[in-house]
């Protein structure tokens, strides 16, 4: 049940693009239709799902002073998390490439740049600092990754609607866009007072 309580609270409560902000150079780029948008969030749930626990067997098991080396080498924590999440992009990239190239020269730059995607990194990072075991960091990812295709399918189906809306030129692109993420963030806030356990429960 615990895992349940900390999908919903990674995909809900502390949303990755909606409460932290994170990945919004792609969130924002690759939100103009939802077909793009779904294959990018698509992306990052595998990217954050899969980096998620190998990261935490790197920080664990090889950087921590109870890892094989018995020394600390938190310092390498950067480099070494970015390596695993720039080989995983690696991997989606030729996949989406190899089965549906329309997605892949929609997407263009911005499927690589799920590497330095902040999300994916903040990801990681935050599983350490709330010092989750194998299963959480799984289900931490996971969420947090579904919650960001969650995100990413909103904006891009508001914004397709949009185009046929009246919109004041001052606000077309972009502009709409950032008023359109800031709303979403403020609806997102209100669920941060409630108790994953209580719904799972």
């Amino acid at each position: 049940m615990e895992l349940v309580n900390i999908f919903i609270k990674s995909a809900f409560i502390e949303n990755l693009a909606l409460a932290y902000f994170l990945g919004m150079c792609s969130y924002l780029a690759v939100s103009k239709t939802v077909k793009t948008a779904f294959g990018l969030g698509l992306a990052v749930i595998f990217v954050l799902g899969i980096t998620m626990p190998i990261n935490w067997i790197i920080n664990t098991h090889l950087l921590g002073e109870s890892g094989i080396f018995k020394t600390d080498l938190t310092f390498l924590r950067f480099i070494l998390f970015i390596a695993v999440i720039a080989s995983m992009v690696q991997l989606v990239e030729m996949v989406v490439e190899k089965f549906s190239p329309s997605l892949y020269n929609s997407l263009g730059i911005f499927l690589p740049l799920i590497t330095v995607n902040c999300a994916i990194l903040g990801g990681s990072l935050f599983m350490v600092s709330k010092e989750y075991n194998f299963s959480e960091s799984v289900a931490f990812g996971l969420g947090g990754g579904f919650g960001w295709f969650l995100a990413i399918i909103a904006i891009a189906a508001i914004r397709e609607k949009i185009k046929y809306s009246n919109v004041p030129p001052a606000l077309r692109g972009l502009g709409m866009a950032f008023l359109l993420t800031g709303l979403m963030g403020l609806a997102f806030m209100s669920l941060m007072g409630i108790d994953p356990g209580s719904i799972s429960n």
